[in-house]
């Protein structure tokens, strides 16, 4: 309905229905970790029915724009949501970024009698190496092997570099009303984000299978995938988003002066970038 000048939607589904599907896939994807046999399943269904929330919300709101009911004000409004959305995923980063920074500066050498810690590796870990990277005093969760910087994560980083050009030919092609160009750019764009996702699955399972690095390895497991798992699941949030907008593409949608959709998502994906940069310094080469 409008109010005045500016546009208030009618009572939307979406919202409760992501709402439950991320409660199912997070007590999934716990029971899984706890190797309950139900986890992997309410996983896949909690992550089907958020699959179905994100289309079917841009759904109704490719509708409401194309209908041209949405002015500058709600323009404004779509910016500031976004601008603070990706301030918000930030902190999510700069809070993990921490949790490394925190284990590999303080935490560790304090167990190895750095500092004030003297006392603590004397009668808890006496001849525990605090060398970075490990698994902590006893070797929870076994040896393992890191994952060499300047092979399979360089190439990743290459990748998505070239995705963050691409998309940004793509955004120049809109500017020119070139639709063949911006439509072979976002393509290119979803490949790159597909082939990146392809091969951090392929890390995880060597890391796996051939490295002993696991989710149980200590500190520095742990920080290891929890901070590429989480940017992993934001590389698949925005690898979604792309091919929602190269399918609006596609369809006609979108023009030189009107095409903020398509600029959220670059603004996303560029966030998305700069983050594996951060990711392959601090975890990957330092």
């Amino acid at each position: 309905m409008a109010q005045g000048n500016y546009y208030v939607p009618h009572t939307a589904k979406w919202p409760i229905v992501g709402s439950i599907g991320l409660f199912i896939m997070m007590l999934g994807a716990g029971s899984w970790l706890n190797q309950v046999g139900t986890g992997p399943w309410l996983t896949l269904i909690g992550a089907v029915v958020v699959l179905v929330m994100i289309f079917g919300w841009f759904a109704q709101v490719i509708g409401e724009s194309e209908s041209g009911i949405y002015n500058q004000a709600v323009d404004g409004s779509f910016r500031q949501g976004m601008i603070w959305f990706i301030f918000s995923e930030v902190m999510f980063f700069a809070a993990f970024f921490g949790a490394l920074f925190y284990a590999r500066m303080f935490a560790v050498p304090w167990l190895g009698g750095e500092g004030t810690g003297a006392m603590t590796n004397e009668l808890l870990h006496p001849g525990y190496d605090a060398a970075w990277p490990t698994a902590g005093p006893g070797q929870l969760g076994g040896g393992f092997e890191t994952i060499p910087a300047f092979g399979l994560p360089l190439l990743n980083t290459l990748i998505l570099l070239s995705s963050g050009l691409t998309i940004t030919l793509a955004h120049w092609a809109l500017k020119k009303a070139q639709r063949g160009a911006l439509i072979g750019w976002m393509i290119a764009t979803v490949v790159l984000g597909s082939l990146f996702l392809y091969l951090q699955a392929s890390e995880y399972v060597h890391a796996y299978q051939d490295l002993g690095l696991t989710l149980g390895s200590g500190i520095y497991g742990s920080t290891f995938f929890m901070l590429t798992g989480f940017h992993g699941m934001h590389v698949t949030l925005g690898t979604i988003m792309l091919i929602v907008i190269t399918l609006r593409c596609a369809a006609g949608h979108f023009s030189k002066k009107n095409h903020f959709g398509f600029e959220a998502v670059a603004w996303y994906w560029h966030f998305v970038d700069v983050v594996w940069l951060g990711l392959f310094v601090f975890v990957y080469v330092l």
